[in-house]
C-alpha cells in the first residue's frame, strides 16, 4: 500500500511578501556584498536558507506570550517560567538566561578553562571553538573518522570515538581536560546526531576521570528524534523521555534558544553543579545582566518557554526532519553530491566533489554560494575552508575535509513548494557546473572570518558563474 502524504502540522495565520530580483539585480547585490552571502540584505534574497538560528516562525501561543512578559528587572515572572521549563524538559537543576547561545559560552569558557587546557569535541563549531581559544584551551577533534566522508552512510555520525577520546586523556593528563564538549546534532558533519549509546559511554569514561561533559544543545530535538527513529529500543518513547535520559548524561550544556526552543533570540547555560552555578551566576552579571534576565526581556524569556514545549512535541519534529529530508531526496535522486545520510537542519552540499576543478584554497564553497544566489536568488553559506579560519600556531588555512554549502532550513517558515524551487536551482548549477570560477580573498577579518570576509572571481571577466 502506497505510503500516505502528511501535511504541516499547522496552519498558516500571517505572511511576509517575498522579493525576487532579476539576474542583473542579484549580480549587484552579489557584487555590493563581496561575494559573502552574510553581507547580503535580506531584501535581495528570494529564499533564505542562510541560518535556522533565530529565523524560525513562532506560534500563535509565542505570539500571545510576548504579551504577558515581566519586564522586572530582577526576579521576574517570565524568568521562572523559563526556568520551569528547561528543569520540567531538559531536567538540569540550574539554569542561567544568556542573550544568545554564544553567550553561554563565553560564560562556560572563562569559568573552566585556563592556559594549557585541551577541549575534547566532536568536530569543532566556529564560535565554540573561537571562546575555547581565546580563553587559552586547544579543541581537540575526537569525532568519529567517517563523519569527516560526507558519503559515509551511518545512522550516528557525530559519536565520539572512545579510543580518540582515551588517547587524548593519557597524552595529556585529565587535569588539563576541563569537560568534553558533546554537540547534539553535529552542526559541522552535516547535523549529524548522537546515538544515546555513545553519550551514556562518553560519559562514563569522564567520570572515571573526573572530567565534566557538557552538550551544545542546540538542535537536542533534531538529535533526539533520530534516536527514536534509528536507535534500538527508542521507537516506543516520546521526544520528551528521550531528551532527559540524553540529558543524564551530561554535567551541563549551553544552548542557542534561537534553534529548537523556536524563538528569534535567546540562550541559555544549564548545569548540576551548585558550584559552578554560583560562579556562573556572578559571571553573568558582568557580561549578560542580572541572572534572572541575563542579557534578555522578559517577553523573550516567556517565548523562549513556551518554544521549549512546542518543539518536543512529537509532530512538530517529525515534520521538521522529513521537510529537510524532501529536499535533500530530491538532490541525491539528482545525483547532487550532499553530506549522507540527510541531517537535521541543513542539506550540505559537497562543494569539492560540485566543483573539482576549483582546488580549496580558491574557496569552492563560497563560490557555490554565490553561484547558486545568482542563479535563483537562494542564499546558503560556506562551511568549508573559510569557516575553518586559520591554525593559531602556524596561521596556514586550516583545511576540513569537508567543504560544504549549507542549505538551512528555517523551521516552520517555508513550505515545500519553495523546498521544489531550492532543487531545481542546485540541480541546474550542477549541469553547468564546469562554468563555474574560483574566488580570491579580497578582505579577511582576524577572527570569524566567514561573517565579514570580502571576495571577488579569480576570472575578471566573470560574476561566477
Amino acid at each position: 500500500m502506497k505510503k500516505r502524504r502528511t501535511a504541516e502540522p499547522y496552519k498558516i495565520k500571517a505572511v511576509e511578501p517575498l522579493n525576487m530580483l532579476s539576474r542583473e539585480e542579484r549580480e549587484q547585490a552579489l557584487k555590493r556584498a563581496g561575494y559573502n552571502t552574510f553581507l547580503l540584505d535580506s531584501e535581495d534574497v528570494y529564499i533564505d536558507l542562510l541560518t535556522d538560528s533565530g529565523t524560525s516562525a513562532m506560534s500563535d501561543q509565542q505570539w500571545g506570550a510576548l504579551m504577558v512578559g515581566d519586564e522586572a528587572y530582577a526576579g521576574s515572572k517570565s524568568w521562572y517560567r523559563l526556568r520551569d521549563a528547561v528543569q520540567e524538559i531538559y531536567g538540569y537543576q540550574y539554569v542561567l538566561p544568556t542573550h544568545q547561545g554564544r553567550g553561554a559560552e563565553n560564560l562556560l569558557s572563562q569559568l573552566m578553562i585556563k592556559e594549557g587546557d585541551y577541549i575534547p569535541g566532536n568536530m569543532y563549531f566556529t564560535t565554540t571553538r573561537a571562546h575555547q581559544e581565546l580563553n587559552g584551551g586547544t579543541f581537540v577533534d575526537v569525532i568519529i573518522d567517517e563523519a569527516h566522508d560526507s558519503s559515509a552512510e551511518l545512522d550516528f555520525k557525530g559519536d565520539i570515538d572512545l579510543t580518540k577520546l582515551q588517547k587524548l586523556i593519557d597524552d595529556v593528563g585529565a587535569e588539563r581536560i576541563p569537560y568534553v564538549c558533546l554537540a547534539v546534532t553535529v552542526n559541522m558533519a552535516g547535523g549529524q546526531p548522537v546515538s544515546m549509546a555513545n553519550m551514556r559511554e562518553v560519559y562514563e569514561l569522564c567520570q572515571r576521570y573526573g572530567i565534566s561533559v557538557f552538550y551544545d544543545a542546540t538542535r537536542c530535538v533534531e538529535n533526539a528524534y533520530f534516536i527514536k527513529e534509528r536507535e534500538e529500543g527508542y521507537q516506543d518513547q516520546s521526544i520528551r523521555n528521550i531528551l532527559k535520559e540524553m540529558f543524564s548524561y551530561s554535567d551541563g550544556c549551553t544552548m542557542s534558544g534561537k534553534k529548537d526552543a523556536l524563538v528569534n533570540i535567546g540562550g541559555f547555560l544549564a548545569m548540576n553543579d551548585e558550584e559552578l552555578y554560583i560562579r556562573s551566576r556572578e559571571l553573568v552579571v558582568v557580561y549578560e545582566g542580572m541572572p534572572t534576565y541575563g542579557g534578555m526581556a522578559g517577553r523573550d524569556m516567556e517565548a523562549m518557554a513556551q518554544g521549549i514545549y512546542e518543539a518536543a512535541d512529537d509532530h512538530f519534529i517529525e515534520h521538521r526532519i522529513h521537510q529537510v529530508r524532501y529536499l535533500g531526496d530530491q538532490l541525491i535522486e539528482a545525483g547532487i553530491p550532499v553530506v549522507r545520510p540527510i541531517g537535521g537542519h541543513a542539506i550540505f552540499l559537497d562543494a569539492k566533489a560540485f566543483l573539482p576543478h576549483i582546488p580549496q584554497d580558491q574557496f569552492p564553497a563560497q563560490a557555490l554560494a554565490g553561484a547558486l544566489y545568482l542563479d535563483s536568488g537562494v542564499r546558503g553559506m560556506e562551511r568549508g575552508i573559510v569557516s575553518a579560519g586559520r591554525n593559531k600556531e602556524t596561521g596556514e588555512n586550516n583545511k576540513p575535509k569537508l567543504e560544504m554549502v549549507r542549505l538551512t532550513i528555517p523551521r516552520r517558515v517555508y513550505t515545500n513548494n519553495h523546498m521544489d524551487v531550492v532543487a531545481d536551482s542546485v540541480i541546474e548549477l550542477f549541469e553547468k557546473r564546469d562554468q563555474i570560477t574560483g574566488l580570491q580573498m579580497e578582505y579577511e577579518p582576524p577572527t570569524l572570518r566567514f561573517f565579514n570576509a570580502r571576495f571577488s572571481p579569480l576570472v575578471e571577466s566573470k560574476t561566477l558563474i
